[in-house]
């Protein structure tokens, strides 16, 4: 997460640049039009890498995989990941911390997606097939 912050940081400056420099006037505070704006790219960011590969830069660092049902997964299935992620992120953590008591280590997103990470084999190989209808009888 910190890795892929680091870069959605990046990325909101320069949504930021997009929006403020044409105008040439500074967005108030508190601005929920410029807040949706940026959780937008947030999701856009993170839903093209979860389609394209099922990894983002910081999950590729980590050899960590998403996987769904289907792939790839669908637009519907990274916003509703992206959503619950959110809230439970506002819920204290509680939603990650989830992980730590479920059976799969699964978090409320991991959940209410129907998706789950996986971890790559070290060395560059290619990762098994994962038996996906296995994982769905458990969820």
């Amino acid at each position: 997460m910190i890795y892929d912050g680091l870069l959605l940081v990046a990325l909101w400056m320069i949504a930021a640049a997009v929006i403020i420099i044409p105008a040439g006037q500074v967005v108030e505070p508190g601005s929920i039009w410029f807040q949706t704006y940026l959780m937008v790219i947030a999701w856009i960011y993170l839903a093209i890498c979860w389609r394209r590969g099922g990894q983002t830069l910081g999950m590729k660092a980590w050899r960590i995989r998403l996987v769904g049902n289907q792939h790839p997964v669908s637009w519907m299935t990274t916003l509703v990941r992206f959503i619950v992620a959110i809230a439970s992120l506002f819920c204290f953590g509680l939603g990650l911390l989830w992980a730590l008591l479920h059976p799969r280590k699964a978090t409320w997103h991991d959940l209410a997606s129907k998706t789950f990470l996986v971890v790559e084999p070290k060395g560059g190989s290619k990762p098994a097939q994962h038996d996906h209808t296995e994982r769905a009888d458990h969820q």
